[in-house]
């Protein structure tokens, strides 16, 4: 063949070299995607975190939350939140999770941290601090006998309104290894949100101190009801800045006769509030210009308020302890209210289950019935508000039984410290305030 030259092929790659760099690049996608996905189910932990941090209404509470969901979130066997004093200087209080039983106990000699060290560090410098040897930190005092031995620590500052309120700190992840920036990054985001937190409950204290105070500025102090003993307390629902339409009174009359009401406005606002205030008022005029038996009482009431008034549906009971030769009586009247709970001499307990009659505010025209009960010198006569005894999840046969349990144990004691027992282990589940009047008869 004249003079011709034959061009060479390209050369292809080799089989198992395209094998290798196809393995290589999907291995970096999946690591990717990994990173990604993991990213991913850490936001998702935060948002979930937050969310549940937001649900607390107490204070405590929210701080003890935010310990434990960081140290969730990051994946750490110890975490810690510093509230700093008055002085921003130092720890005033100190949130620790992780602990074990023993590790409390030794450590119960111990005073709470002051924010000295490594602690005392994040204090003045509020910047996210990331330590893989504490011991070898130039502001480490070493550890209080009984302490376990921490070797890492990732700790951020919270700020609430612009002010350090403490610093969050997180030890030793489970897997062993240092913390990183994307530990850094979300006890970081953690504890913005946790801020805000904070900041939310407080007001929610304020708010729900504030309306408690205005609460309680409505209802009476029981006046001296000699020969009777009575006492009385009301408590607010949990739910922070709401308020209730539970009241209570009792007063002297005539003829050595008292007069006892409870009653609930339905709501939890300030109308409620207002009606509860006004039909207490219009109750009590009533008393002093008539000496009619309690139903009739109460239907004059319930008129009275339907023709100037546009209040909410009211329930109540009002009674009357009454001679009646050497003992006394209970006369009484209900407009669809719990039934008052009975404490005899002999430590029994009796709910008095009677027509309920109507609510007020519901039909003015509906007669309502009295009843009466023979009442022995040393009985004790339990008036409460539904909030007491009502619980979403339990019949109010169990409640009322749980009730009346509670009340004999307590038997005893004087009524001031009667009725504080049963507010404070009652069988509701706090969702609604609540109110207790109790009286005793004399002894004999």
């Amino acid at each position: 063949m004249a003079g011709g030259k034959e061009g060479k092929e390209p050369k292809q790659p080799r089989l198992p070299d395209l094998r290798s760099r196809l393995r290589s690049e999907l291995g970096r996608i999946d690591e990717q995607l990994g990173g990604l996905l993991d990213a991913m189910e850490r936001l998702q932990g935060l948002l979930n975190a937050v969310v549940a941090i937001s649900r607390e209404v107490e204070l405590n509470a929210v701080l003890y939350r935010i310990v434990t969901t960081a140290m969730d979130l990051v994946g750490t066997r110890y975490g810690a939140l510093g509230v700093v004093d008055e002085s921003g200087e130092r720890l005033g209080q100190f949130i620790a999770a992780g602990l074990s039983e023993q590790q409390r106990a030794d450590l119960s000699g111990v005073g709470l941290p002051l924010g000295l060290g490594v602690l005392g560090y994040l204090i003045r410098h509020p910047e996210p601090l990331r330590i893989d040897d504490i011991s070898a930190h130039p502001a480490s005092v070493g550890f209080p006998p009984g302490h376990p031995h921490l070797r890492t620590l990732l700790g951020v500052a919270i700020i609430v309104r612009g002010e350090i309120y403490g610093d969050l700190y997180l030890s030793e992840r489970l897997d062993g290894q240092p913390f990183d920036v994307n530990d850094e990054n979300i006890l970081v985001a953690l504890a913005s949100a946790a801020g805000i937190a904070i900041d939310n409950v407080r007001l929610f204290e304020r708010v729900r101190a504030g309306s408690e105070q205005f609460q309680r500025l409505l209802l009476p102090t029981l006046p001296d009801l000699r020969p009777f003993t009575a006492a009385a307390i009301y408590r607010p629902a949990a739910e922070p800045s709401r308020l209730g339409g539970d009241w209570y009174d009792a007063m002297l009359l005539p003829d050595n006769v008292v007069a006892v009401v409870i009653g609930d406005v339905v709501g939890h606002d300030l109308e409620a509030a207002a009606a509860m205030a006004a039909t207490r008022n219009m109750l009590r005029a009533l008393l002093f210009e008539q000496r009619n038996p309690p139903g009739a009482v109460l239907s004059q009431l319930d008129r009275t308020l339907h023709a100037i008034t546009d209040n909410p549906v009211t329930t109540t009971s009002l009674a009357r302890i009454e001679p009646d030769g050497p003992a006394w009586r209970l006369h009484w009247s209900s407009a669809g209210h719990v039934p008052p709970l009975l404490i005899t001499p002999e430590r029994r307990a009796e709910f008095l289950f009677a027509e309920p009659g109507l609510p007020l505010g519901v039909d003015t025209e509906q007669p309502r019935p009295d009843h009466t009960h023979p009442l022995l010198p040393d009985t004790t006569v339990v008036f409460f508000t539904d909030g007491l005894v009502e619980h979403p999840e339990h019949p109010i046969d169990e409640s009322l039984k749980e009730l009346a349990d509670l009340a004999i144990a307590h038997a005893d004691l004087p009524l001031e410290d009667f009725v504080q027992a049963l507010a404070d282990h009652h069988p509701s589940d706090g969702h609604d305030d609540m109110a207790i009047l109790a009286v005793r008869t004399p002894h004999s």
